[in-house]
């Protein structure tokens, strides 16, 4: 016995009921209310194969049969396989941004919020690890006779800015043109190679060394803060509109685990640079996520910078819809994050 047209197209039905209405299915909903041209007899005997098959499950005896985790990967090899997951979803996310402005954080949060809003599903945006970032340019800006203001600018946006101590006959033409040389020096370098040319340029310019210490420092603080992305979330409590999680202890567990991180953030760097993951059930290796779903997509800050975007919500998600949103959110926030390199 195999999966052949007619099996896939009854298995599909029943998914895509179940994933509407949570109710286990039965042979005549499906006779019902999809058009099939077969008896609700046809439709039960292929049931059964299915069931034999290892693609349905049958919670109670005299209940209908919901999808196993076998169904659901079929389903979304075939969704990912045929390409269709394409939507009216980029016009809808391009509504929830302007131009971007400020701090790649702030993008990365607003992110977060939109995806959990559009899907209703809990939301996560990572962003890239600061040794992957590149410095675009470093500027000071005088602030007393003695300090100035660093601000540190990457591909990402906007890093990190700190006073730090300058030499008091460095005045505001000075410290413009030592932000030109850091400029050229650095720009297009990671943080980890910026701190290596640093330590060369203290050398080199002996009498700028308090400045140069200062900002080799303050880069090597700012790398060592990077080196994990940050992840933000979206929707935490949305999982518990799901009579999956209506399990007080259930939604504990879950929401316990969004608290510590850790744990999600290996999963999602696993595989950083793939267009899609669909990690069902058990296959997220977390047993706190043993009855959910995590979709992600990547979004680029350039050829080798890559952050993350998914959404976790329960099996019986609407994955094609879902990666239709992730498509189109990846694409904005390339676009976002690149705009200026233009």
């Amino acid at each position: 016995m195999s999966m052949d047209a007619r099996k896939f197209r009854i298995l599909q039905a029943i998914i895509d009921d179940y994933i509407l209405t949570a109710i286990p299915v039965g042979s005549r909903t499906i006779s019902k209310k999809y058009e099939m041209g077969l008896s609700s007899a046809t439709i039960r005997n292929e049931m059964s194969d299915l069931e034999e098959l290892g693609y349905l499950d049958q919670p109670h005896v005299s209940a209908g049969r919901i999808p196993s985790i076998k169904a659901y990967r079929l389903y979304v090899d075939q969704l990912l396989k045929t390409g269709k997951i394409q939507g009216d979803d980029v016009e809808s996310i391009r509504q929830h941004f302007s131009d971007r402005s400020g701090k790649m954080e702030d993008v990365i949060n607003r992110a977060a919020q939109v995806l959990s809003s559009i899907t209703h599903y809990t939301s996560l945006v990572m962003s890239p690890k600061g040794g992957e970032l590149s410095i675009r340019n470093l500027q000071l800006v005088p602030v007393s006779n003695m300090s100035a203001l660093l601000v540190i600018v990457t591909d990402g946006g906007i890093v990190r800015d700190s006073v730090i101590h300058v030499d008091s006959d460095l005045d505001a033409d000075a410290l413009y043109s030592i932000s030109r040389m850091l400029t050229e020096r650095l720009s297009g370098h990671t943080l980890a190679d910026a701190q290596a040319l640093l330590r060369t340029m203290v050398r080199e310019f002996a009498e700028k060394r308090m400045v140069l210490s200062g900002i080799s420092d303050l880069v090597a603080d700012v790398e060592s803060q990077q080196l994990k992305g940050k992840l933000a979330f979206g929707g935490t409590s949305n999982i518990l509109n799901f009579p999956e999680y209506s399990d007080v202890e259930k939604a504990k567990t879950f929401l316990s685990m969004l608290e510590t991180k850790d744990s999600l953030m290996q999963l999602l760097e696993q595989h950083q640079s793939m267009a899609f993951t669909v990690r069902i059930g058990p296959e997220t290796g977390m047993p706190e996520l043993k009855d959910c779903s995590l979709v992600t997509a990547t979004y680029s800050l350039g050829d080798h910078t890559h952050g993350t975007i998914g959404v976790i919500g329960p099996t019986r998600m609407q994955y094609g819809r879902v990666l239709s949103v992730l498509s189109a959110m990846g694409e904005q926030l390339t676009r976002l994050l690149t705009q200026d390199k233009e």
